[in-house]
């Protein structure tokens, strides 16, 4: 009789646990979810937030490397030497907004390859545009830089190098890089 009590007690306590029981893990899912939808919904408005920055950060080397016959075929550019218009692009308090931007928002590795790219311009002694002698240094930081603006786009596994994510940007990139033609 003894132990039909113990057994009554022990079912009466397992019909109470289980609906908590169910409840609590019901709650902790939930919270989960929520956490998980909105870390996502940060993530993909810091996404886009990067995908604006750094198209404003690559502008002026997107003018320096830009061939001289497509930029002379644009109206707008007539008169304008790419190459100032890319320092004056630089220096701009714009700029350094976006730069400032680009440390808050930018991956370290993203932020790294910048600063070195950064570094190597400041070494040139305040001219954007490096001599015919580091061009090829100033196009591997450039290149390393992209590398690492896709890789934290989302194609952290990428094979690519850093030659290879300028080889569609101006014909002579295999050449600089020594990997032929």
């Amino acid at each position: 009789m003894e132990q039909n009590h113990w057994l009554d007690y022990l079912s009466a306590v397992g019909a109470i646990a289980t609906p908590v029981l169910i409840l609590f893990l019901t709650s902790v899912g939930w919270k989960l979810r929520q956490s998980v939808e909105r870390r996502n919904e940060l993530e993909d408005k810091l996404r886009e937030d990067r995908i604006h920055t750094y198209n404003q950060i690559l502008e002026p080397f997107i003018i320096i490397l830009m061939p001289d016959a497509a930029w002379e075929q644009d109206p707008k550019n007539k008169n304008k030497n790419k190459g100032d218009l890319a320092t004056a692009k630089m220096l701009s308090l714009e700029y350094r907004n976006y730069g400032f931007k680009l440390a808050l928002v930018g991956s370290d590795s993203v932020v790294e390859a910048y600063n070195n790219l950064m570094q190597f311009f400041f070494a040139q002694g305040g001219n954007s545009i490096p001599s015919r002698t580091h061009i090829k240094q100033m196009l591997e930081l450039l290149g390393t830089f992209l590398l690492e603006i896709r890789k934290s786009m989302g194609n952290e596994t990428t094979k690519l190098t850093n030659w290879q994510m300028l080889e569609w940007f101006f014909k002579e990139a295999r050449e600089l890089s020594g990997g032929g033609a």
